[in-house]
């Protein structure tokens, strides 16, 4: 398993509910962690390893009880704004401030399969935003305003030379 880096097509892929949490999305998610962790990132969607469901993980302080793996996730209520610097695994290297809710409501299920409500703010907060991006085919990029856009268009435009050369003709 591999974090999908932009501007591969399923980053902007709608994901799928998940339905089952069997043997193989566990394997999955375990995997996930492990990935996500050995990159020191804080969240990480499922459709950036190319799996097209909607699920995350998100590991930082303020989420509700623990709870790490977030499935079928809907933010239900946002207040607050705050503009931070934000990265993400699927664009190494490239940082910008991005306006984001400073606390969030949700609601999702967990590996047992039960409904869970989670309230954050702050850092948790920022990534649930940036993770349910990414299951509705959103990017941290498309929310930057113009000048930031320009200034990483040159990295952008390397990313897009790199993953058409790794296309293999057929």
């Amino acid at each position: 398993m591999n974090i999908v880096l932009y501007p591969d097509p399923v980053l902007r892929q709608k994901a799928k509910p998940l339905k089952e949490i069997d043997k193989e999305a566990c394997k999955k998610i375990e995997e996930m962690m492990e990935l996500m962790h050995h990159a020191q990132g804080v969240g990480l969607a499922a459709p950036q390893v190319g799996w097209s469901v909607r699920l995350f993980l998100i590991d930082v302080g303020g989420t509700s009880h623990g709870e790490k793996v977030f499935i079928n996730p809907v933010i239900v209520e946002e207040a607050g704004e705050l503009n931070k610097e934000e990265g993400c695994l699927s664009f190494p290297g490239i940082m910008s401030k991005i306006i984001r809710a400073q606390r969030i409501k949700a609601h999702a299920y967990n590996l047992k399969g039960l409904k869970i409500e989670i309230e954050a703010e702050g850092l948790a907060a920022r990534a649930w935003q940036h993770e349910l991006d990414h299951l509705n085919g959103e990017l941290f990029i498309d929310r930057m305003g113009p000048s930031n856009r320009l200034a990483i268009s040159q990295q952008l435009k390397e990313f897009e030379r790199l993953y058409k050369g790794a296309k293999v003709p057929v």
